[in-house]
Parts: C-alpha cells; sequence; structure tokens
C-alpha cells in the first residue's frame, strides 16, 4: 500500500535511507540555530525585546539537530554529506527568501532593521507552518515508536512553539503599522516555499528510490503525487501559510529552552 506511513516505514526500516532522512533534517536544523542566533545578536534597538525569543528559537533548533545526529548515532551511523538538491534552508535563500547569510556573518556587526525583523518572521511563519505540519503528521505515525517517539514529541512540541510565537509577533508588528510590508513580505515568502518544497520533496523521494530500489513506475506514482500537492497548494493551500490569527500558545518561546533528550 501506498501512503505516508508505509514511505516513512519504508525508510526507518532501512540503515542507509535512515542516514539520508536524519542526516538531511540535521543539517536543515542546525543551519536555522546558527541563523537565528545570529539574528537574536543583530536585532535592532527598537525590538530588543524580540532577541531573547530569537535566541529561544535558533537554541530549539539547534537542539533538534542534536536531536537527530543522536537517533543517527544510535542506531551506528554516521551522517551523510546532504544533496544540494536536498537543502531546503539554502535553496530558499538562492531564491530570495529570508535574510541572506552574507547578512548575518560573524563579522557583521550592524544592526538589523524592522524591516528585516519583518522578513525574518514572515520566512519563519511560513516555514515553520510546513514543520509543524511535518512533525505532526510523525507525531500521528510515529508518536509512540520506541526509537523514535520520544524525539518527534518533543520536536513537534517545539514546532507548534515556533509557528505560535511568529502569528503573535507579526500580529504585534502589524497593529504598529507594518501590516502592508508584512502583508507583501508573506506572499513572496510563500510563493517561492511552495516551488522550492516541491522540488525539494522531488529531489529526496528520486533518492530514497535509488537507495531503496523503488521501480521507476512507484518513483512516478511519487512524482506525480508531489506535482498534485503543488497546484493544490498554488491555489488554495497557500492561504493557510500567509494567515495571522491570535495563537492559542501565549508567549510560547517566553521562557528557557529545553534540553535535548538522551538516547541509549
Amino acid at each position: 500500500m501506498l501512503s505516508a506511513r508505509s514511505l516513512f516505514q519504508e525508510i526507518l526500516d532501512n540503515d542507509d535511507a535512515y542516514r539520508l532522512f536524519c542526516s538531511i533534517a540535521a543539517s536543515g536544523e542546525t543551519q536555522g540555530g546558527w541563523e537565528n542566533a545570529r539574528i537574536a545578536a543583530l536585532v535592532p534597538e527598537s525590538q530588543r525585546a524580540l532577541a531573547p525569543k530569537i535566541a529561544r528559537h535558533g537554541a530549539d533548533e539547534d537542539k533538534h539537530g542534536r536531536i537527530f545526529q543522536a537517533l543517527l548515532k544510535k542506531r551506528g551511523l554516521e551522517p551523510c554529506e546532504v544533496p544540494e538538491d536536498t537543502d531546503y534552508t539554502m535553496l530558499l535563500e538562492r531564491h530570495g527568501i529570508g535574510l541572506a547569510h552574507a547578512r548575518l556573518q560573524l563579522q557583521a556587526d550592524t544592526p538589523l532593521s524592522e524591516q528585516d525583523i519583518i522578513t525574518y518572521l514572515a520566512h519563519s511563519r511560513v516555514t515553520e507552518q510546513r514543520a509543524s505540519e511535518q512533525m505532526r503528521m510523525l507525531l500521528r505515525y510515529f508518536g509512540d515508536h520506541p526509537d523514535l517517539g520520544r524525539a518527534v514529541r518533543m520536536i513537534s512540541d517545539d514546532e507548534d512553539n515556533h509557528l505560535a510565537y511568529c502569528h503573535e509577533e507579526l500580529l504585534r508588528l502589524a497593529r504598529a503599522g507594518h501590516g502592508p510590508a508584512i502583508h507583501r513580505t508573506l506572499h513572496t515568502c510563500v510563493r517561492a516555499e511552495l516551488a522550492v518544497y516541491r522540488d525539494v520533496s522531488l529531489a529526496v523521494m528520486a533518492r530514497m528510490g535509488e537507495v531503496l530500489g523503488w521501480s521507476r513506475a512507484r518513483g512516478r506514482l511519487l512524482a506525480a503525487g508531489i506535482h498534485a500537492a503543488y497546484r493544490y497548494e498554488q491555489v488554495l493551500g497557500w492561504r493557510r501559510m500567509v494567515s495571522l490569527a491570535p495563537p492559542e500558545r501565549r508567549d510560547p518561546l517566553g521562557g528557557p529552552a529545553t534540553t535535548a533528550p538522551e538516547f541509549a
């Protein structure tokens, strides 16, 4: 049976596929940790109250990277090199989405602008929607898994916090008069994200197919499903990624980051 659950189970059961999956996830989370740490250090004076929350966001992402690395280590596997066409974070930057890494380099000490903060939060609002949905799917399938369950539950809860934080802060900035800029930036981000997510999904499935020995017919069927999902998101699905509403979780990043669990 071809389903998301069966696909993830197949990846989980194969060392090489699992190694690739965890390596891609760890790389993206670690990169997100670095980006948020740098943004926290460069927050403009007018938004200094945001700095601890951005730092907490970065600490969470870095923790997620360590969790995926620990899952590999527990299975006796080493991280593998992440193929460029599966690097979601890098491809978004190449499309001009979010803050350029050159702007965040360690030698940079010029504070960001308020528009930079809007760009960061809008980019995060879109990408955290994706992350939250992906982790909820894994939680549904593997929340009780003896090896993955604890990691999936922790990461899913963090991603929900990150998404709530983006809603909360963008609404605050909208009330301060930045509504039109937020609207424009969200719509620019989501158009690029949909295409990048489609391309990364196709690349990941193609590489998984090579590792797992999928037939050409199965590969074509999966690719068709990815293209169909992209078309739906272009027409209707994109709306969920740009809407803003007061979150149920209030001040979700107001406290210290939790530590990564130990995996024996």
